[in-house]
């Protein structure tokens, strides 16, 4: 049987990308990537745009994500906060529920559920924040191999999908650069796309110190605001499908 990946990209984080007539950055991805991760108003987005977003991508057969954040449109979602347990379950539940609600308007289904920035981060560790975000949901997760929200979403019988990153560099834990640090970003379409297959065909990515890591995953992301995301997500498709790996949403059976 033919190798099979996901590629996903989170979307829906700019207003103006999605006036009338105008063929932005988002509807241009949205016909490279097979899942999208879409903002859910607490990072980025709003219902306009959460509704145009799963409508293009339901049109597409793109499977559709709630990319959930903590409460905090200043900093992108990218700044880690210690919101009580309790707190940040409802916060969840409300994310995904509102996309739920503009999904099914135009269509569309939210079929997954996807941590955003400093949330995802936390959960990979932070075993409270972790379960809280689980609790809150009833849908497959996505996150990072080996993490906490993983492992708990697992023991909940919900499935999980473990990711990995394209255009992000890799620590010799398995675990993210920071974007502060060098290295965090890999930017050159030919290197990313080398490191997606190698990711596929052998489960394991070079990280900043040279190393070799074991990395499995169900799905890979390129991140809409990376320089270059376009040319990026292209690279890739074409180097898997050219590699003979079926590029398909993880949610096909």
């Amino acid at each position: 049987m033919a190798a099979h990946i996901d590629l996903n990209c989170d979307l829906g984080e700019e207003i103006d990308v999605w006036e009338p007539g105008v063929a932005g950055l988002d509807a241009l991805l949205l016909d490279v990537v097979t899942s999208a991760n879409v903002a859910c108003g607490f990072h980025a987005g709003d219902p306009r745009v959460m509704a145009t977003v799963c409508r293009a991508a339901a049109v597409r057969g793109v499977s559709i994500g709630a990319h959930v954040s903590y409460l905090d449109r200043e900093h992108f979602g990218r700044r880690a906060l210690d919101v009580p347990p309790d707190v940040l379950r409802a916060q969840v539940a409300y994310q995904v529920g509102a996309l739920q609600a503009v999904a099914r308007v135009v269509g569309a289904t939210v079929a997954y559920v996807k941590p955003h920035g400093a949330l995802y981060n936390t959960v990979v560790h932070d075993e409270g924040h972790a379960r809280a975000v689980v609790e809150a949901v009833d849908l497959p997760v996505v996150g990072l191999p080996g993490s906490a929200v993983l492992a708990i979403a697992a023991a909940r019988g919900l499935r999980t999908v473990a990711e990995a990153f394209a255009d992000r560099g890799y620590r010799a834990d398995g675990t993210l650069v920071p974007r502060s640090e060098d290295g965090a970003l890999v930017t050159d379409p030919a290197q990313v796309a080398a490191r997606v297959v190698r990711i596929v065909d052998e489960g394991v990515v070079t990280s900043v110190d040279g190393t070799d890591v074991e990395l499995r995953a169900e799905s890979v992301c390129v991140h809409s605001d990376t320089p270059g995301a376009l040319a990026l997500a292209r690279s890739v498709r074409q180097a898997l499908e050219e590699s003979g790996i079926i590029v398909q949403p993880f949610t096909m059976p």
